[in-house]
């Protein structure tokens, strides 16, 4: 439900409750190698912004006691095919978000042409 949440309010920017979905030193790793901001960071990066819509496709979840690590793939009209993971953590009141990683994945055919193209941008 933590995640479905998420993804709600994430395309309403309802800021407010997004991210009180995340615990108070939760990270959001996001696409660009420079995106790993602590909750006030990433709160300071969003709240501006008219949100974003992430669909989901599926989702894997695996719980060990008082954590759970999910997987889930994703469907964005902006961006197409995306993953995120992640970590959640049973505090006292609920579950929350310990860690988020947005990633895109890359088919292996196209693998090669993807990593020279970021090689190249990263000596600009």
């Amino acid at each position: 439900m933590v995640l479905d949440a998420l993804n709600q309010y994430s395309s309403s920017a309802d800021w407010d409750n997004y991210f009180a979905l995340y615990d108070e030193k939760g990270i959001f790793i996001g696409t660009d190698v420079n995106e790993h901001w602590g909750k006030t960071e990433f709160e300071r990066y969003a709240r501006p912004t008219q949100g974003w819509r992430y669909d989901l496709i599926n989702r894997k979840m695996t719980q060990h006691g008082d954590v759970i690590w999910f997987d889930e793939i994703l469907l964005s009209p902006s961006y197409g095919v995306s993953r995120g993971t992640g970590t959640l953590i049973k505090t006292v009141k609920c579950w929350k978000i310990a860690q988020y990683h947005l990633s895109f994945p890359i088919p292996n055919a196209i693998a090669k042409s993807i990593t020279e193209q970021i090689k190249a941008a990263d000596k600009q």
